[in-house]
């Protein structure tokens, strides 16, 4: 049996954020850099604990207009589109039937560093999200004892500026007040 993907044609210029919809749903992350398609690898149990565990956090202390979500596409542009690990977004209207967002409805977006991703997670989407204008940007290390550490934009340059590195609590004002332990986003141990 033919893999679906296999026999899907590489459109003629590059992919654009539409194609990957008509790809099959297979819950594979898809995303795009410049009209290539990228497929990173799943994230793994622990990964995913630890975002659901954060989302819901920030969640709970986000005022009325914000909504934080995981797992939606962040389309920088027609050809450049990537699915943070989570993002926290102006409250839309949407009833929950958007699977993606432009940067302009993006607060805030998360990457957890995993096996596979450190390039992408600490080098190019942060530069890629700085460009398209996110105002802020948390890397959370996972090597060792969790370090989220948060970014703001310099929007002038088009650059994120590192505002802290969290190992106990991450408690900042930005982009609303957030006092949040650790120990609150840590996967338990089994």
């Amino acid at each position: 049996m033919t893999n679906e993907l296999e026999t899907f044609r590489v459109p003629e210029g590059g992919w654009t954020t539409d194609d990957p919809d008509r790809l099959p749903d297979d819950n594979r992350r898809r995303e795009l850099l410049d009209g290539i398609l990228l497929m990173p690898p799943p994230p793994r149990t622990t990964h995913q604990k630890l975002t659901a565990r954060l989302m819901a956090a920030l969640n709970g202390m986000a005022p009325d207009g914000y909504d934080g979500v995981h797992g939606v596409e962040v389309r920088l542009s027609d050809r450049r589109t990537f699915v943070p690990d989570g993002v926290i977004i102006h409250a839309v209207n949407d009833e929950g039937h958007r699977h993606w967002y432009t940067p302009r409805d993006v607060v805030l977006a998360v990457e957890v560093v995993g096996e596979g991703t450190e390039t992408l997670d600490r080098v190019l989407k942060p530069a890629l999200y700085a460009q398209a204008g996110i105002p802020y940007y948390w890397r959370i290390e996972t090597e060792g004892a969790l370090e989220v550490v948060t970014h703001r934009i310099d929007a002038v340059n088009e650059v994120y500026t590192e505002t802290g590195r969290w190992t106990k609590f991450v408690d900042t004002g930005e982009p609303f007040p957030i006092n949040l332990p650790i120990s609150r986003i840590t996967p338990r141990a089994r």
